[in-house]
């Protein structure tokens, strides 16, 4: 039996809320946090169709990519779309809940989702992510080095890219006097003692700092377990406002965009003019994008896929790069199958499935 909060916990987990743009409202919209979860609805947006779906199928739990609550609502009657879906998950005893802008910034998100449906390598964020970032130095004694060492690894510790259970160590010696309240693990009450330590520094992500700290305070043998922790402003590749990557063999512009086309079962692809040369290095944002254009360009992309972009905001890429307009719905449906992976993957226990409505507001002739 599994309760929403733990379904909740565990995605927050993957992709924190900290992660969100701070327009955004991803999280809980609607739902009792106690409710055991029978079965889970993905859906890019949640509609009045996605809401019955739910009732239809048996699944008293909604994930959603966009938020239901966006803008302030100051009340629930049955006039607008909105005020009628929170009703009906509150009748129906249904949880709704939106992983948005938390999941747009994680490298194992919704830009990757396009990258791999375009066959992009050599991947990295757009705009990678300041503020995520900390180094935590711990000073242990030699013989509890490799303990505190491999549970701060388990506990995320000491990533850098491709590479784990990364750390630097240098000797050197602890001094310390404990009081008559203290309970040493070495020496005596107003006694000096001088111990040989290890300094051990690794880089942790916001969000894997509490498990960090709690790990290495369990396998520490010290009361008092002296640790620096800085916020650094390393940028963290990983996360961060679109990714930037490159095609396996170049290719020609309009063989490029046939392929978004037809990758992205995209009505119509609006596009810059084609400036006569080879496709190979690819920027993407899922959703509206149109802010990362200039970086796209400074970055030497031959191609900006993203959506949203108003008439005059293709003007500005001024022949340096082709932007390629899929189409908002178009650029983010495979977060369905993204999220179908991550849950199927963590509860096998409980039916999870994608709606059967295409939620896509907008229909080409």
């Amino acid at each position: 039996m599994i309760k929403t909060e733990e379904l909740i916990q565990y995605l927050e987990e993957r992709f924190p809320l900290y992660l969100q743009e701070s327009y955004d409202n991803s999280g809980l919209q609607i739902g009792n946090l106690e409710q055991e979860v029978k079965g889970v609805l993905i859906a890019l947006d949640c509609t009045e169709a996605v809401v019955q779906e739910a009732v239809t199928t048996g699944c008293n739990t909604i994930i959603t990519h966009h938020p239901l609550l966006f803008k302030g609502i100051k009340r629930i009657g049955t006039k607008s779309s909105i005020e009628r879906i929170i009703t009906a998950c509150i009748k129906k005893d249904i949880t709704l809940y939106a992983i948005h802008t938390n999941l747009d910034n994680h490298g194992e998100g919704v830009n990757n989702k396009i990258c791999d449906r375009l066959g992009l390598s050599k991947t990295r964020a757009l705009v990678p992510l300041r503020g995520s970032l900390y180094k935590l130095t711990v000073f242990t004694p030699m013989d509890s080095v490799e303990a505190v060492h491999e549970n701060l690894c388990a506990a995320g510790a000491g990533a850098i890219g491709n590479y784990y259970g990364c750390s630097f160590q240098s000797r050197g010696t602890g001094m310390f006097t404990p009081n008559e309240k203290a309970n040493p693990t070495l020496g005596k009450a107003h006694i000096p003692e001088r111990v040989e330590e290890m300094k051990m520094e690794y880089l942790v992500p916001k969000h894997l700092l509490g498990g960090a700290i709690e790990a290495m305070r369990k396998s520490h043998p010290y009361e008092e377990v002296a640790h620096d922790l800085v916020l650094l402003e390393n940028s963290d590749p990983n996360l961060g406002s679109g990714m930037i990557g490159e095609l396996a063999e170049a290719m020609s512009e309009q063989n490029f965009l046939n392929r978004l086309k037809t990758t992205f079962h995209a009505g119509v692809v609006r596009s810059t003019a084609p400036l006569g040369k080879p496709v190979k290095r690819v920027a993407v944002c899922g959703g509206s994008g149109s802010f990362l254009l200039k970086e796209a360009i400074r970055q030497g992309a031959d191609v900006f896929v993203s959506s949203d972009f108003k008439y005059h905001e293709f003007f500005e890429a001024e022949g340096r790069t082709m932007i390629a307009d899929i189409g908002h719905y178009e650029s983010e449906q495979f977060t369905q199958e993204l999220l179908l992976e991550i849950i199927t993957e963590k509860f096998p226990t409980f039916a999870v499935r994608i709606t059967e409505h295409n939620t896509n507001p907008i229909n080409f002739l």
